[in-house]
């Protein structure tokens, strides 16, 4: 289908700002954290709190969410987007918001470090203490720690495939679901289909992620590495059921989708959701973007319908 009108006035809007692979890490880091828009969805949640935890490289900070209600509630360990490189716990306080609100969980969203000043693997070995951490103390946070998901949006997205990988092969915790939105999964060379036909002009572009993985990456080599590019794991059998949202207009539509495909031959219990019309990112929009709203929604009932199980 077409780019949803609501999606191309953003992306109008969006076109008079210098494109990602032309900007310094500091001015791309800048540039995403003025990114707001009036209306934006952000519900109530009972309690917001940072706080810090140690992680592997000294302290690491993170943000809870508690929603409504009483608990113990589910829980949910959140990886922000970012490209590895940008983005931040504010960046992602709507989205976070949304998901706690939506899903009745307890969300803690985790402030790894960014590339280039901590290079891979720095970000999934603060997500695999992180959610570690969440689950020692879930109890501490109202929270179930037999009832937990990991989740994330592009790069956290991959941070969440990662960690559930790893926690499948390194002692737990064990974990119900994951949710992965629009996620990173594979090296950009040689790249998918979806990574030349949407090379440019809806947000997200090719040289973008290469200057991601150019600043994520100390050697082009470790793009190999199944804990850079999960869809290299060997074997994908024995992980939690999975969630994996993707858009039509969105360089890495194939690569979530090819992760899809080899979860389910794998035997993991998986849905995979392509909304057309929409593009990398959309899950910032709810309240502005018609569909996005609608997709939130839909991935938030989707973890309610695994707690039911």
């Amino acid at each position: 289908m077409p780019v949803d009108p609501q999606i191309q006035m953003l992306l109008n809007l969006r076109a008079a700002l210098p494109p990602l692979h032309t900007l310094s890490v500091a001015d791309a880091r800048a540039q995403f954290a003025a990114r707001d828009f009036p209306g934006l969805r952000k519900p109530e949640v009972a309690s917001i709190v940072n706080r810090d935890m140690q992680g592997p490289a000294g302290s690491l900070p993170l943000r809870i969410y508690t929603p409504l209600g009483e608990g113990p509630f589910p829980l949910m360990v959140f990886f922000h987007g970012s490209g590895f490189v940008v983005c931040s716990l504010d960046t992602h306080d709507g989205m976070c918001r949304n998901l706690c609100a939506g899903t009745g969980c307890v969300v803690v969203s985790v402030d790894y470090r960014l590339a280039p000043d901590a290079k891979f693997p720095a970000a999934p070995d603060d997500c695999l203490a992180a959610t570690r951490w969440a689950a020692m103390n879930a109890a501490a946070l109202g929270a179930d720690p037999g009832r937990i998901f990991v989740a994330g949006d592009s790069a956290g997205g991959n941070l969440a495939a990662v960690t559930a990988l790893r926690v499948r092969d390194e002692g737990g915790p064990r974990l119900i679901g994951q949710l992965l939105i629009y996620p990173v999964t594979e090296y950009y060379d040689p790249g998918t289909p979806s990574m030349i036909e949407n090379a440019e002009g809806y947000g997200l572009t090719r040289d973008g992620m290469i200057w991601f993985w150019n600043h994520y990456l100390a050697d082009p080599a470790h793009g190999a590495n199944p804990l850079a590019s999960p869809l290299r794991a060997a074997d994908l059998s024995g992980l939690p059921p999975a969630l994996v949202v993707t858009a039509e207009y969105d360089p890495l539509r194939d690569e979530g989708e090819y992760y899809a495909e080899r979860l389910l031959q794998a035997g993991v219990s998986t849905e995979l959701k392509r909304w057309g019309g929409m593009n990398h990112g959309f899950f910032f929009w709810p309240g502005v973007v018609d569909r996005a709203g609608d997709a939130m929604d839909e991935a938030c009932a989707w973890v309610r319908s695994v707690l039911e199980h």
